[in-house]
């Protein structure tokens, strides 16, 4: 009787234990959704160390790491850069479980503080094999289409979700001023009015924003929008010769109406992050700009969001770079950067980072924007993603609206050697065409950089989607016989009835985009010159910019700007066919000669081949 009795006394210690515990659990303000944010992020702060603050400020690449390291370190967040993916045609289920299995680490971590993922989805998620991978940004510049692009970018959020990812490195916001820049495709336009009305993408990524939310506080609205970036901040479009992480030499009115004007539009739509651009201004890196980070951005404009540093943008602080990692590190921070993308060196910034602090050298300060960005994502709340999405990559929603955005990309240059005698639109009943060039069937050619891997690459087996001759095949009377050559010699046979020459430049990212000459690569001018001079053709540009055409023109008789149109190459056929008419317009000058250069739009020497705001226009037929 008594040992029953003892029993039974230990079992009610333990369940008061239990509700103890519980009920403290409830009522700590970290882990309690109905309090305030600022409330919360104050709370978490208060309980953390040291080596816990300076690991939130830490991304890093999943390669090598594990959910125990996750779990030791707490580190704060974690990326997939261009081509770093679970494993090679990836499902939203490898990718749902790989983010899961690093935020099980995290939540495992003494204070349970989740981990935020990022990732590079710059044109739909186009690290993701099968997902709709849509025109780059120089080409949705030419549509001026606001809602298209939040359409747009709702669409790459519910993929981005799809496979567990909650924070999209996106949008480029750079108004770009010299097409001999590498990252130029990534820029909407050179006419900062352009950039501002598309960076309306903000709303479709994050979801808009309430109209009683603080001006310059992070806003997301719900699990099926992912946090956004505004890169990169700030003149990365203006680098002198286009040179990728150059210099930008211009005077601050200049700086605020050129560069600058989509940063506070940014910030008003609620965008999470910011990314400092590698380039410098006026001299002063931006890595280390303490006026332009942490005085105007955090202070003037009032950003409350995190600022973010491009990948081992840090370490360029020094030439060559991490000549002086301590420096770096010390530089960055003290201009205002709160998470630095490392990607590796985790231990190496953690015991910099943590010695510079105790001396007092640099501050402590960046953790509550980092935690204040999580807590207004739903990460303590919705730690853990699932398959509920998993349909929305590639959908056939999401497809047809990268169907529409190449339409409305298009920008028609030339129809016809004579006025009143337009090519365009082409008929659909034939009795032979010809279709040429290497990038009329090649999926990879036409999405161009930042698609699957980094650099890009060419094939039609890297991902999902219809090619240029896929999609002219599609569109013709069936009794149409349609020949493809990738580059046909002058002797080919001429019994045809029209050519589509589909020519362009490779993929590629960043600096290895640099080019100083801008011509059309080999063997895209031999083709045109072998077809054009022989019978009726219609040339199709596939590149992230203008290119050198004037000395084909003549012997073209239609010639299409196509950009890089991204998976859904059904775009262009609609066009060319005349289901939909040409209505883009030129949102780049496009040049006679790179001697030009730069030359925009107001400039005083303008002398352009196609002026900005330049694109014929043609009408749908109507067919029985």
């Amino acid at each position: 009787m008594i040992l029953r009795i003892s029993v039974s006394f230990v079992g009610l210690l333990l369940l008061s234990a239990c509700i103890t515990v519980f009920a403290e659990a409830k009522h700590i303000t970290y882990k309690d959704p109905k309090q305030p944010i600022e409330a919360r992020v104050e709370d978490l702060l208060r309980r953390m160390t040291l080596k816990e603050k300076i690991a939130q400020m830490a991304q890093v690449e999943p390669t090598n790491l594990t959910g125990s390291i996750m779990k030791k370190y707490a580190i704060g967040s974690l990326l997939s850069a261009g081509g770093s993916v679970p494993r090679d045609n990836a499902t939203a289920k490898d990718w749902v479980d790989m983010v899961n299995n690093f935020q099980k680490g995290s939540l495992s971590s003494r204070l349970g503080i989740p981990m935020i993922y990022g990732i590079d989805a710059v044109h739909g998620h186009n690290n993701v094999y099968k997902a709709t991978i849509f025109p780059h940004n120089v080409g949705l510049g030419v549509t001026r289409d606001p809602e298209l692009v939040k359409k747009i970018g709702a669409a790459t959020a519910l993929e981005v979700r799809a496979t567990g990812i909650q924070y999209a490195f996106a949008p480029c916001i750079a108004a770009c001023r010299d097409p001999r820049w590498g990252r130029c495709f990534e820029s909407y336009s050179e006419d900062p009015k352009i950039v501002q009305q598309l960076t309306e993408i903000v709303t479709g990524l994050q979801g808009d924003i309430p109209p009683n939310k603080p001006k310059g506080y992070p806003y997301l609205g719900g699990k099926t929008k992912v946090v956004a970036c505004a890169k990169h901040y700030v003149g990365d479009g203006g680098t002198l010769n286009g040179i990728n992480e150059n210099n930008t030499v211009i005077d601050w009115q200049g700086l605020l109406k050129i560069h600058m004007p989509a940063y506070p539009d940014a910030i008003r739509m609620g965008v999470g992050t910011v990314m400092v651009s590698y380039s410098s201004y006026n001299g002063v890196k931006m890595h280390a700009n303490y006026d332009l980070v942490t005085k105007y951005l955090k202070g003037t404009l009032g950003f409350k969001g995190i600022v973010i540093s491009d990948y081992q943008g840090i370490d360029k602080l020094t030439s060559p770079p991490r000549a002086n990692y301590t420096y770096s590190v010390q530089a960055s921070i003290n201009a205002g950067l709160d998470m630095i993308m490392l990607p590796y060196n985790y231990t190496e910034f953690i015991d910099i980072m943590t010695s510079l602090v105790k001396k007092n050298v640099i501050p402590m300060n960046a953790v509550t924007r980092i935690l204040r960005v999580k807590f207004a994502a739903g990460l303590f709340e919705n730690p853990y993603s699932d398959l509920s999405l998993a349909d929305q990559l590639g959908s056939k929603e999401h497809r047809e609206l990268a169907r529409e955005a190449v339409r409305k990309s298009l920008v028609l240059l030339k129809n016809g050697k004579k006025p009143n005698k337009p090519v365009l639109p082409l008929p659909k009943k034939a009795s032979r065409i010809l279709v040429t060039g290497a990038h009329a069937n090649d999926l990879g050619l036409q999405c161009g950089g930042w698609t699957i891997s980094w650099q890009g690459q060419s094939g039609n087996n890297i991902t999902t989607g219809t090619t240029i001759l896929g999609s002219i095949k599609s569109a013709i009377d069936p009794r149409t016989k349609v020949t493809y050559k990738k580059n046909p010699t002058a002797d080919f046979s001429k019994k045809i009835d029209y050519a589509i020459v589909v020519v362009g430049e490779p993929p590629f990212a960043e600096t290895k985009g640099d080019n100083l000459n801008l011509t059309i690569p080999a063997p895209g001018p031999s083709t045109i010159k072998n077809v054009c001079g022989s019978v009726k053709c219609v040339v199709v540009i596939v590149a992230g910019r203008p290119l050198v055409v004037e000395p084909y023109l003549p012997s073209i008789d239609a010639l299409v700007a196509a950009w890089l149109p991204g998976s859904e190459g059904q775009g262009l056929a609609d066009v060319l066919y005349g289901d939909y008419g040409f209505t883009g317009k030129l949102a780049r000058t496009w040049f006679k000669g790179v001697d030009q250069l730069p030359m925009n739009v107001g400039d005083s020497h303008y002398d352009p081949f196609f002026p900005f705001g330049f694109g014929l226009e043609t009408k749908p037929v109507r067919r029985s």
